[in-house]
């Protein structure tokens, strides 16, 4: 429901043009400023011309020239979702494989803790041990990182460290465990990598720059320009990943020039810039997740009470089962992903209009969640709770097989089942389109395409596989199109070339044996050889 929602939103939205004005000196640019709301841009065009043209043959001068130091602390240690968000926001991991990695890495290899976590700090007898767990994954490309630290007195801040924001079980770290680079998977070092920078940038100072905004003055209009100056990479230096939401409209990193109040600028030239707006954005499996999280404003009627229980129980799902909704959804082919994206499908939309109203809002997991709390401080019986349970299933059950409302099938095939003889449907999973039969007890499936891991030689994207037996072929959106026996032979003439993970054990195992070479005077002497 609240992706069908989004789509109508996205839908209904009628993007609107606006207007802007710049004064552009060499290299420096100044953006005009609404007097009145303050904001770098108008939706009416005539009033941005009107100004354009009483500016001309005048020059702004330097009203006021501002610097800031600013600091910005590290973004915090991850929980399962914050974990699953940024996996899939840079490597397009699905929730479900994220969670699956981290199990690998939790109980196969021992180096990461638990993942089913909602707590994003850790209790104060993890302190001791942090220099354990920095000491495990001084390896590879983290040694010099982690030695780093090791050097420095460990600060519990409370940026990361708060008994009482952990329950059962504290954020993700790594364990004391050591790293052995060679013995994981890709995908597992990606996600080890994302937790252990994201560890090592909570034990660092914050990110450190100098905001400097100058404002100018011409006509009676104002102009505006920011750029700001780096004075310490702090924690950036060690966790590149993290996701900057400083807005390029309003921010700009531009490097200004040496300007003092009441200079005036030589103006090269008045720029008028126009844009649309941009409708919602779709949601991605991360963003779904954060809405999953907090799904307080999709609570109809904008219910505080409700809306608080939400937030205060963790939304729907858990951290645990999140990934599992998501991935049903796809399965059961009411949701299917593109690019990105997570779009309903028609099947989605039918069941939504099918279903009871009851079942689309959140409102439904608040008001339980407000039951179970009535339980747990003993002002409801437990026995009242089940027996309104058991009467409302029965109700909705009832309603649904009284309906007159029937499903249909859009994407009926001429194509027959082979088991039981009904036409297939045509549909997209996670890994490609493949036909189903609708009779969920025949449950033969037959694949047409399926997106594989191999990578197209021209544009480097994951090839599709179609086709069956010796017509089986590699496609990909550029245009290439490969047999597979021609892409089995390009396969074996690259067999002797090493690969990326190849180049990084290398790398990791000379940096091992230089680390070993005693270099003192007495290692010297021993090598020695004297005559008798």
């Amino acid at each position: 429901a609240m992706l069908a929602q989004r789509e109508e939103e996205i839908k209904k939205f009628s993007p609107r043009t606006y207007y802007g004005l710049q004064a552009r000196s060499g290299s420096l640019v100044l953006s005009w400023q609404d007097s009145q709301s303050k904001g770098a841009r108008s939706f009416d065009e005539g009033r941005i011309d009107s100004v354009m043209e009483s500016l001309k043959n005048k020059s702004p001068k330097i009203t006021s020239i501002e610097k800031k130091l600013k600091k910005t602390p590290s973004p915090g240690l991850y929980n399962l979702t914050e974990l699953q968000k940024d996996a899939d926001r840079i490597y397009d991991f699905s929730a479900k494989e994220t969670l699956s990695i981290m199990q690998s890495l939790y109980e196969t290899h021992k180096l990461l803790t638990y993942p089913r976590t909602d707590s994003r700090y850790l209790t104060a007898d993890i302190v001791p041990t942090i220099k354990e767990r920095l000491s495990g994954c001084a390896d590879g490309s983290f040694a010099d990182i982690a030695d780093s630290l090791m050097r420095k007195p460990i600060k519990a801040s409370k940026l990361f460290v708060d008994d009482s924001k952990v329950t059962d079980h504290h954020a993700i770290i790594p364990t004391e465990e050591i790293l052995r680079v060679n013995e994981l998977s890709s995908r597992e070092y990606k996600i080890y990598d994302l937790v252990v920078r994201r560890f090592f940038s909570v034990l660092s100072p914050p990110h450190e720059y100098e905001e400097i905004t100058l404002s100018a003055e011409a006509g009676g209009e104002t102009f505006k320009s920011r750029g700001k100056r780096i004075v310490n990479q702090g924690w950036k230096a060690v966790s590149p990943f993290h996701d900057d939401q400083e807005s390029s409209e309003d921010y700009s990193s531009q490097k200004l020039p040496n300007l003092k109040k009441g200079d005036v600028l030589p103006i090269d030239r008045w720029v008028k810039t126009e844009g649309k707006t941009s409708p919602p954005a779709r949601f991605t499996e991360g963003t779904l997740l954060a809405a999953m999280e907090n799904p307080s404003k999709y609570v109809s009627g904008g219910n505080k009470d409700l809306a608080k229980v939400l937030v205060d129980t963790g939304g729907i799902g858990t951290v645990a089962t999140r990934a599992d909704i998501i991935e049903k959804l796809q399965k059961s082919f009411l949701v299917e992903k593109r690019g990105k994206n997570l779009i309903i499908t028609s099947k989605g939309l039918q069941l939504l209009n099918l279903v009871p109203d009851d079942l689309k809002t959140p409102e439904l997991t608040a008001k339980w969640e407000k039951k179970l709390d009535s339980i747990a401080k003993g002002n409801l019986d437990k026995k009242a709770f089940v027996g309104d349970m058991k009467r409302y299933t029965d109700k909705i059950v009832k309603d649904i097989k009284s309906s007159d409302a029937v499903f249909k099938h859009d994407n009926v095939t001429h194509e027959k089942c082979p088991e039981c003889g009904k036409n297939l449907l045509q549909v997209k999973g996670k890994r490609g389109t493949m036909l189903v039969c609708p009779d969920r007890e025949c449950g033969y499936r037959k694949g047409l395409s399926i997106v594989t891991n191999a990578r197209c030689p021209v544009c480097h994207k994951k090839l599709k596989l179609v086709g069956e037996g010796e017509g089986k072929t590699f496609v990909c959106t550029c245009g290439h199109r490969e047999k597979m026996s021609s892409f089995n032979k390009r396969k074996e003439g690259e067999k002797g070339k090493a690969s990326y993970k190849d180049v990084q054990a290398y790398m990791n195992k000379k940096k091992k044996e230089e680390a070993k070479v005693d270099d003192s005077p007495f290692a010297a002497l021993a090598k020695l050889k004297f005559d008798k």
